[in-house]
């Protein structure tokens, strides 16, 4: 008690000038509408800025949860597209149940270990068997395809992605009358660029043309993107392009895919093995 008394007795005249000073600016903001309003104002963008710091604070750490339920959402929507469904009555075109049957299922997924500087490139995904993933089934992103299920363990996967030197997915130049059919291959030099193989040079293909699959392994449904084609030249000593095609997705960033389980893929499958063998 003793240091406050002689604390206050040697700040007296300081400390009765701060309160003068607070007195005085509280009574000029308080009667003048000018000072008053700025004063409002400044403590408006104060208040504004934490608001908007508290926000971005927040926004950062939910990031992941965010994302995540985005995915499950998109898969929520993918799965009632028309045109990844198989149709039940091909000659009408009202959607309704009794047209349309589920032909894809969709699983989320995030990348948590990858490569795209080797000649053969894996994805490791966090899921596997424990969720319904076997070998064969495809993988895409928001932006186009991924590759294909290598292998599942319980709890993760592999990916065998489009930057592997023996890829084999069915594609599509689109064309304006009619689409281009063949297939996705890599020489292993730029993730970014992929090559489609198998069209004829007696076929005219338009720079930029979108590249989309197939869809007739089952694997992926028809239309996923793939890429565009950025150049094309004929291969020497045969009748066919050399299709290069800037890749739609960029593989050295990916960090969300989905699995894509086709529910008709046995009775696909079990129906073309009764093909019968050229030597038959």
């Amino acid at each position: 008690m003793r240091n406050l008394i002689a604390f206050l007795q040697r700040f007296r005249i300081f400390l009765v000038f701060a309160m003068l000073q607070i007195l005085a600016l509280s009574w000029y903001v308080t009667y003048l509408s000018f000072p008053r309003n700025q004063f409002l104002t400044t403590n408006n963008n104060i208040a504004i800025q934490i608001l908007e710091w508290e926000h971005d604070l927040t926004k950062h750490f939910n990031l992941s949860k965010n994302n995540t339920q985005l995915q499950w959402e998109n898969t929520y929507w993918r799965k009632r597209q028309p045109q990844f469904m198989y149709q039940l009555s091909r000659g009408k075109v009202k959607i309704n149940d009794t047209i349309f049957e589920q032909q894809y299922t969709y699983i989320p997924a995030e990348v948590i270990n990858s490569s795209v500087d080797r000649r053969n490139n894996y994805f490791t995904l966090n899921v596997g068997s424990a969720q319904g993933i076997k070998r064969g089934m495809g993988v895409f992103c928001h932006e186009g395809v991924v590759g294909v299920i290598h292998y599942a363990s319980k709890h993760y996967s592999l990916v065998k992605t489009v930057l592997t030197e023996d890829i084999n997915i069915d594609v599509n130049i689109h064309m304006k009358k009619s689409d281009l059919p063949g297939f996705i291959k890599w020489d292993g030099r730029d993730p970014r660029y992929g090559t489609v193989t198998g069209i004829n040079n007696d076929l005219r293909i338009k720079k930029w043309s979108t590249v989309v699959t197939r869809g007739g392994s089952g694997i992926f449904p028809k239309g996923i993107p793939v890429g565009k084609v950025s150049h094309t030249e004929p291969i020497e000593g045969q009748a066919l392009w050399k299709v290069d095609i800037l890749f739609a997705a960029d593989y050295r960033r990916l960090q969300r895919v989905y699995v894509i389980k086709n529910l008709h893929m046995a009775e696909q499958t079990a129906l073309e093995a009764r093909i019968p063998r050229d030597d038959e």
